[in-house]
């Protein structure tokens, strides 16, 4: 008898709290950068501040926006950034990434940006 296997769907949230993660991992990374956009400010993003996903045709796309420390190389901080959310992406969820795009936001010694940003750990 033959099985048959049913679908397997990830929701673009998990997308988004590994890259996140994988993100704030990087040595150099201060924390993610909370933007301004309207939704922030009607309550319709929390948890997902810093990070943009999509998904087409099976691959993955994501913006990270972030807040790094000033003695940091920041090509080099965000090729790293780069690496290990594509990796991360590939190895727990086994999506092609076609792209990670890294905007640097700020640039924040990091005992400021833990007391002023107050990032979450979501």
């Amino acid at each position: 008898m033959e099985e048959k296997s049913g679908l397997v769907m990830v929701s673009p949230q998990v997308l988004t709290t590994i890259a996140r993660q994988a993100t704030l991992n990087v040595p150099g990374v201060v924390s993610m950068s909370p933007g301004l956009s309207f939704n922030r400010f009607l309550g319709r993003v929390k948890g997902r501040e810093g990070v943009r996903v999509t998904v087409e045709e099976g691959t993955v796309s994501i913006d990270l926006f972030i807040i790094v420390e000033p003695q940091v190389n920041m090509l080099h901080l965000g090729q790293e950034i780069q690496r290990e959310v594509t990796r991360a992406i590939q190895e727990l969820v086994g999506m092609a990434v076609r792209e990670v795009n890294v905007h640097i936001e700020d640039v924040i010694p990091r005992e400021q940006g833990e007391e002023g940003v107050g990032e979450s750990s979501t």
